[in-house]
């Protein structure tokens, strides 16, 4: 089995409190970002911050989807997401970057091994990479207007 991983960054006119408030408002911001991908979000527990439960379907292609249930983590300036239903644990850093901010997301899981890991490890990160741009790009929507 390989690990396949996938990141994205994105430069957020806002600081970084604001917008570390956002990505872990897990009740109100975080179903407003997310791209149509996302699908019978609901959050489970919690609902802002460190050990929030939310739950998910992420639609990756037409054929392929994951039931990630979510268990969030923050620690200073980094949200950690891990799923319980597989070895899918998402981040999100957010750093000082001019007058703003600049998040990163990396989402990474043990792929599968064989032919179909290799063409999972050479397609899957394009994919997520899409979906990752369009939920940064909400949310830099959101923070700066």
């Amino acid at each position: 089995m390989a690990q396949v991983t996938a990141t994205q960054s994105v430069e957020i006119n806002a600081s970084p409190e604001a917008v570390l408030a956002a990505l872990t408002d897990y009740t109100t911001v975080r179903p407003a970002i997310l791209p149509a991908n996302y699908r019978d979000y609901a959050v489970r527990s919690g609902g802002t911050g460190n050990g929030t439960e939310v739950h998910w379907i992420l639609q990756a292609t037409e054929k392929r989807q994951r039931d990630v249930q979510a268990t969030v983590v923050v620690a200073d300036s980094t949200v950690t997401e891990t799923d319980a239903n597989s070895s899918m644990v998402t981040s999100y850093t957010v750093a000082p970057s001019g007058a703003g901010s600049r998040v990163t997301t990396t989402t990474s899981w043990q792929g599968a091994g064989g032919v179909g890991g290799f063409f999972e490890k050479t397609f899957a990160p394009k994919g997520l990479n899409r979906i990752q741009a369009a939920l940064l790009g909400n949310l830099k929507s959101r923070l700066e207007n």
